[in-house]
């Protein structure tokens, strides 16, 4: 059995490094070439937090040497799996790819790591741009820190440089530059390479254009009010009698001279499910049972099946629903999901911030944007064969955002073919189904 403390350092790495090694391994002279090839390492002990300066990197060659230099190649990937899932571990990272424990990165460590993690997890043009400084220098934690996040963007290309530029004037210019616990380094890393195109740059300076007093249309979300569709009447005075006291609203002696009759009538209805506390106060947490009893009305209407309230949940708009969904199925480092391309940003954004990859599949231009099964199993294909990744959902957005198109019973029928056959949990986006 490996020495006891030889253990507690090989736990201590897994568990900062989002990795698993558990199982001890013997010696002996019957161990099979695997066993000991995962015991090839005997003791690595160092500090994972950078405050503390510096680590100590010992590795034990045992007998034989050339099982040491694999070993160190699977950790590297390992912990970059764990690393690009969680956003974290990235201390223990450096020090896997720094083997000479000097504290810095030489050129030559740099190509090494770089030939044991999957290329297709590492954005190309960020590679080229830190080899291309490993020549010039060594490189520091800092450096490989903001390394990773441009890495592993899912599009690097999008920078927030109007943003960037015009920091100071945000703040204040009697902002001193200081280093406090919270910041860049320390943040949450998966947070910091999110993007969301939607609240992007170009929306950035069109807000400023705006206040400049140029006129702008912005088109960056579904927004139709903001383009000029009519908000429904109806829906409106519901819910303002809703959120208004009784007294100022259904038990008003003047409701019915500012309020048609069916308005009074479904707001009285509403405010009856609700209950006295009125729309300020907190619900059950699926949502009051009375608005899952029709929101189960209308699926069965709609699609000719039983819909149980009790599988419904109400939440504080599609986003939010977005968000509780990815984060109820991300659960490995290895983890992705389908989205349509072109699709609604929120997506990708989310994905990165849990940690998990995304799978894009391509909608067709030609045929009105239409998805085909060849273009399905494709990219399954890759992902799942050559990549390593585990497909846990397909996201189907229909009608489409932002193409707008609706999808045939085909394309439908498509879709959910291909989930069943590859067991693949199917996420059906379609708020926007009343719209067009």
């Amino acid at each position: 059995m490996l020495p006891s403390a030889i253990r507690r350092h090989s736990s201590k790495l897994a568990y900062q490094a989002g990795i698993t090694l558990t199982r001890s391994f013997s010696l002996s002279a019957s161990c099979s070439p695997d066993v000991l090839f995962k015991s090839a390492i005997a003791t690595r002990s160092f500090s994972t937090n950078p405050k503390k300066g510096g680590s100590e990197f010992i590795f034990s060659r045992l007998v034989d040497e050339s099982k040491v230099t694999p070993l160190i190649a699977k950790l590297q990937q390992e912990c970059w799996d764990g690393y690009v899932a969680t956003g974290r571990g990235c201390h223990t990272l450096f020090q896997l790819v720094d083997t000479n424990s000097s504290g810095s990165i030489t050129f030559a460590e740099l190509r090494f790591f770089l030939e044991n993690v999957r290329e297709s997890d590492i954005n190309p043009e960020a590679k080229k741009q830190l080899l291309s400084a490993a020549h010039d220098h060594m490189i520091t934690f800092p450096e490989f820190q903001a390394w990773l996040i441009r890495a592993t963007k899912v599009d690097p290309g999008l920078k927030n440089t109007f943003a960037a530029e015009h920091y100071h004037a945000s703040i204040g210019s009697s902002h001193a530059e200081t280093e406090h616990s919270w910041n860049k380094h320390t943040m949450s890393q998966n947070l910091r390479r999110m993007q969301y195109a939607v609240r992007g740059e170009v929306v950035i300076r069109a807000d400023a254009m705006a206040a400049e007093g140029r006129k702008i249309i912005y088109t960056n979300i579904g927004n139709p009010h903001a383009v000029g569709q009519k908000p429904i009447t109806y829906y409106r005075q519901v819910l303002s009698l809703c959120d208004l006291p009784p007294e100022c609203g259904v038990d008003n002696p003047t409701v019915a001279s500012g309020f048609p009759a069916d308005v009074v009538e479904r707001a009285r209805e509403l405010r009856a499910a609700i209950g006295d506390a009125g729309t300020g106060a907190y619900t059950n947490s699926q949502g009051i049972g009375k608005f899952r009893n029709d929101v189960a009305q209308f699926i069965s209407a709609r699609d000719g099946h039983i819909s149980l309230p009790s599988n419904i949940f109400l939440t504080n708009g599609a986003s939010s629903a977005i968000e509780f969904v990815l984060t109820g199925l991300i659960g490995g480092n290895r983890d992705a999901i389908m989205i349509p391309i072109p699709q609604y940003p929120i997506y990708s954004a989310i994905i990165s911030r849990l940690g998990a990859r995304q799978v894009g599949y391509y909608l067709d231009e030609d045929k009105g944007w239409a998805i085909t099964e060849r273009e399905l199993e494709q990219r399954r294909t890759a992902a799942v064969e050559r990549d390593g990744l585990d497909i846990r959902a397909l996201t189907l957005i229909n009608p489409g955002n932002p193409t707008g198109q609706v999808l045939s019973r085909e394309d439908l029928e498509v879709i959910c073919k291909f989930c069943a056959k590859h067991d693949i949990v199917l996420l059906a986006d379609e708020v926007y189904q009343r719209n067009i």
